[in-house]
């Protein structure tokens, strides 16, 4: 951690935090591609989010109260992904944040959670005055049109593009997030793995492992799923993240993305997987 984090940290405590006083972390909060809800935000609106989410507490499950803080944004990012497209053909982007939190006794459980990637999803709460429909560009803050959310017309889904947002509140850990990408982050490309510590790679290359054992069940069933995991244990990271590649041309070589759902105790299901 450098000087120049710990001054953007120290903005928001009464007297100045050493490096080892601090845990810090990043997260997706939102973007602009089509949520669960049929929603977007647009550009516009993830870069005033930028602006108003810097100071702003985490919590959980949306959940107001004072004791139920639990981490602080001190910067904000919008990412744009040149390699990815939203849902209705537009560059993706997304608005990371840097939060941190104090290293008390009573966080350490929700520290090693937030490694550990089970504290991983988030979600944000904030105001937007204009909520227009994409296909005819009602503003619904104000009135109704006869397009439904979800449904296709021409070809196009239809769903409500979020703007001029007023203020922003907090945002929280929750289970399901409205917006699938939204949450802690921690992507590994080839040429980083030898930057992260040991620790890490393994954290990483359990949670590969995880998705390639489901992805390998959507592709073949169980004998694809006792052949790629007896390949896997002798992989290093850089060849899982491969393997986890060619799994999801197989099930989607259209580049459509896929969606893996948690797999059952008593086994899996084909019905758990499905496509967005």
């Amino acid at each position: 951690m450098n000087q120049e984090i710990l001054d953007k940290i120290n903005k928001f405590t009464r007297k100045p935090l050493k490096e080892e006083e601090v845990y810090t972390f990043s997260v997706i909060l939102c973007d602009n591609d089509i949520d669960r809800d049929y929603e977007c935000f647009s550009d516009e609106a993830l870069e005033t989010l930028a602006e108003k989410f810097i100071g702003k507490t985490g919590i959980f499950d949306h959940n107001p109260t004072t004791s139920n803080q639990n981490a602080r944004i001190f910067d904000t990012e919008i990412i744009t992904d040149s390699e990815r497209m939203t849902k209705y053909g537009k560059p993706y982007k997304y608005l990371k944040a840097d939060a941190y939190m104090v290293r008390t006794g009573e966080n350490n459980t929700l520290i090693a959670e937030i490694d550990g990637g089970i504290k991983k999803e988030v979600s944000i709460s904030c105001s937007s005055a204009r909520k227009v429909c994409s296909i005819c560009g009602c503003n619904k803050s104000v009135g109704r049109c006869s397009h439904v959310s979800g449904r296709k017309y021409n070809e196009q889904v239809c769903h409500t593009v979020l703007n001029d947002i007023t203020d922003a509140y907090e945002w929280s850990f929750v289970a399901v997030p409205a917006q699938v990408n939204a949450g802690v982050t921690k992507r590994f490309s080839g040429d980083s793995v030898n930057s992260v510590s040991d620790y890490d790679i393994k954290m990483f290359s359990d949670e590969l492992k995880r998705d390639i054992r489901r992805l390998a069940f959507f592709a073949g069933g169980k004998p694809a799923v006792d052949s790629a995991m007896t390949s896997a244990e002798f992989m290093n990271t850089r060849q899982l993240i491969e393997l986890k590649k060619s799994f999801e041309k197989r099930i989607s070589p259209n580049g459509v993305e896929v969606q893996i759902m948690p797999e059952k105790e008593n086994g899996f299901s084909a019905d758990e997987f499905s496509m967005k």
